[in-house]
């Protein structure tokens, strides 16, 4: 039979397609999106296929994700599944960002979820198309599906060819889900595993357009707040005369303790926010902790004490053991500390909101909004917007919170926020301090034999989540909101279960309220855990005279444990240790259900105690693996993040407030201290794919404390090194 295409299309109707799947998308005109303010999107039902992926007018795809781009490569990997399952030439996909009403609830973009999560549902969308839109052309054209094929956008057959757009009619597709007999990449994967590269990259390197800091809306009028001297201070009053006259000054909006100003330009803002600090009166807030240890001052504070972990009998194990060994471990807070100060940008008009957001969750910011602004969620867009990059729980939620009180207050213009280097390291919310506690033994075979573990941290993550309480303005505002009291205790729990075999242990949290502001920071509490679990496992190798990768890998009976310490070991047989260097490893399984990574550095210190980090390896299984690269400089850059947090950095702070305002008082690794890295990723495409994102960040820091001790033999348990490793060698 033979049917041309106009008869083909007049046949084809209307086509109602679709698959039960969590959340929902649709797609916008993305040049419409930023530049106007229109009509609050009306998201489609959770059970269609367009929730994910839309068919074009043009020839292309666009995939449509609820995660953002932190750096981390969302963008591409999605890409690449959704142009594997339908054949089609990746650079004819388009991804579109969280927003709502438009991409799918898809919460936060937090604890290394995206591939796993939204990428799998997109992977799964696409497959589903493939087949439903094959079945549409196999019944019009009464031929055996099976002689179809998809290709760059068309299904083709030996004599013809149909795009999906002409075979859906200029519809979407709006099917319930049925399981798709395969997945192409897993079958015959061309796209996936591949190191395709990203786009945004080049985009980056020559200065384009990118982040949310490079918004501009014509007439756009800009902001800045002004901040309180500490947490708890109180305004008690303000001279407005000595401001309101000043060049560009258009409204200081004033609700409560909460202080805005708003202006024409933004330097003029910048001004003004300096000159109505000046004009106002404070009372003082409560005294922060500033001249205590705070390593002793936590195990001190208040605690909910649980065990979290228990196995056998510890006790009876250590008592019993020929060599017992305790050790204890301290790690500080620390920063996010964003290279790009956080940023949004918000209109309101007509009773409604349009914001701009680097957001690590729209939909939850949205939740939270609502009841803040007094609004229905339904009268509140939130676009995602690349920000300068940031693991956790940064101020960008902040920001959007401060902007949209602002915008409310003074409608019908595009008002820009953007924070100072200042204001961001002084009031994010950072990575909470925590102690550690063990106590293990040893068999004369080298066998631990008991296993005490006791752990004090403040909670990981107070992310908004609908609650305005976990807004920095909020505690402003004169109404009933309150600095938070509770947050995410499971943070605090990840990695605190060593993942090696010991029949007898027990592990104990004892969370506490620390005084500062707390969130979650890359990995939240597995970096800390790892970090002391793995100088342990060291130091307990060391004492039994074993090698550090055999002693882990004889307390490991996982396979895909194994086989990562083995390659690990095969790279570092090699090194060459010169004078005042030392090679250290580690290894962990995120969250003890993720990415499995083994990690090893060889550092240099000098006779003064300064730590030069040379090289840093890493094995990663992380199952399969959607795109090598981006799967490679995650792991590489939280192995370089994980570093520099161990040798340098510490958030300072006085009785009244944070003293780290800038890179001279929280240092960070410059490109000069950066260490070569080399990773190699084992691909298992019969597995699920693993979250990789946070894997590296345990493992790293163990692996460049074990490194110095292996280089001095001075053993440092507290954190940073910078503080602790000079002290020890005066005393040696």
């Amino acid at each position: 039979m033979s049917t041309n295409r106009r008869t083909f299309i007049k046949q084809m109707g209307y086509v109602s397609l679709g698959f039960s799947m969590l959340g929902t998308a649709c797609v916008l005109d993305s040049k419409k999106s930023v530049n106007a303010f229109d009509e609050i999107p009306k998201r489609p039902s959770e059970e269609q296929i367009n929730a994910w992926i839309r068919i074009l007018g043009d020839g292309r795809i666009k995939v449509l994700t609820g995660k953002m781009e932190l750096g981390q490569g969302i963008r591409i990997a999605v890409a690449q599944v959704a142009a594997e399952e339908l054949n089609t030439n990746i650079d004819l996909v388009e991804v579109n960002l969280a927003e709502t009403g438009v991409t799918a609830n898809e919460g936060y973009t937090a604890g290394s979820r995206s591939i796993e999560a939204s990428a799998m549902s997109i992977r799964n969308a696409a497959a589903c198309a493939r087949e439903i839109l094959k079945e549409l052309a196999a019944k019009k054209l009464k031929i055996d599906k099976d002689k179809l094929d998809l290709k760059d956008g068309f299904i083709l057959n030996e004599e013809q060819k149909f795009s999906f757009f002409e075979i859906l009619d200029g519809q979407q597709i709006e099917r319930n889900l049925k399981i798709p007999p395969e997945f192409k990449a897993k079958a015959s994967r061309k796209i996936v595993g591949q190191p395709i590269k990203r786009k945004d990259i080049s985009q980056m390197v020559v200065g384009k357009h990118t982040f949310i800091q490079d918004l501009r809306f014509p007439g756009m009028l800009h902001a800045r707040i002004i901040r309180p001297p500490s947490y708890t201070s109180k305004l008690k009053s303000i001279n407005e005369n000595a401001f309101s006259e000043k060049e560009g000054f258009l409204k200081l909006v004033k609700i409560g303790d909460f202080l805005g100003v708003i202006s024409e330009e933004e330097f003029q803002a910048v001004q003004l926010q300096r000159e109505i600090f000046a004009n106002t009166e404070w009372e003082t807030g409560a005294p922060l902790p500033a001249e205590k240890d705070l390593k002793t001052y936590i195990k001190n504070l208040a605690a909910e004490v649980a065990v979290e972990e228990q196995r056998g009998d510890w006790e009876k194990a250590l008592k019993s053991a020929s060599i017992q060994h305790k050790a204890s471990y301290f790690k500080p807070y620390i920063m996010h500390a964003a290279n790009g100060p956080s940023c949004a940008v918000a209109i309101y008009k007509d009773e409604k909101l349009k914001l701009w957001t680097h957001s690590q969750g729209v939909y939850p910011l949205r939740e939270t909004l609502a009841p803040l602004l007094e609004m229905p969620q339904e009268n509140i867009h939130i676009i995602g917007t690349p920000g300068s990059g940031c693991y956790g729980h940064n101020a960008a939620d902040d920001v959007a919170a401060e902007v949209a009180l602002l915008a409310k207050n003074y409608p019908g213009k595009h008002i820009r926020l953007q924070w100072m280097r200042d204001e961001e390291h002084a009031w994010e919310p950072y990575g909470t301090p925590m102690a550690f506690e063990m106590e293990a033994g040893l068999t004369p075979e080298g066998k631990i034999a008991g296993w005490k573990y006791d752990f004090w941290s403040d909670v990981h993550s107070t992310r908004p989540g609908g609650n305005p309480d976990n807004l920095l303005p909020a505690r402003y505002l004169g109404k009933s909101y309150k600095k938070p009291a509770g947050g995410f205790k499971g943070g605090a729990l990840r990695n605190s279960v060593p993942y090696y075999e010991i029949a007898d242990l027990q592990t104990q949290s004892h969370i506490f309220s620390g005084p500062l502001r707390r969130s979650a920071l890359r990995s939240l509490g597995a970096f800390g855990n790892i970090f002391a679990i793995e100088s342990f496992m060291d130091e307990l190798a060391y004492k039994a005279g074993k090698d550090p990768i055999q002693f882990r890998i004889n307390h490991s009976s996982d396979t895909r444990s194994i086989e990562c310490l083995e390659k690990l070991q095969q790279k570092i047989n090699s090194v060459k240790k010169s004078k005042n260097q030392g090679v250290g490893v580690a290894f962990s399984r995120y969250k003890n259900s993720s990415s499995y990574c083994a990690v090893a550095a060889l550092v240099e210190v000098s006779e003064e105690g300064e730590v030069l980090v040379k090289k840093m390896w890493a094995v990663i299984d992380a199952g399969e693996c959607i795109n090598p690269d981006g799967l490679k400089n995650q792991t590489e850059g939280g192995m370089i993040q994980a570093a520099s947090w161990t040798i340098k950095e510490k958030v300072l702070f006085s009785d009244q407030h944070i003293i780290s305002l800038d890179w001279n008082s929280y240092p960070i690794f410059r490109f000069p201290e950066t260490p070569e890295c080399e990773v190699e990723v084992i691909d298992r495409v019969e597995q699920p794919p693993l979250g990789a994102g946070e894997s590296a960040q345990g493992p790293a820091g163990a692996a460049v404390v074990n490194a110095i001790f292996d280089a001095t033999g001075i053993r440092v348990r507290d954190l940073p090194v910078k503080d602790q490793l000079a002290k020890e060698i005066n005393k040696k």
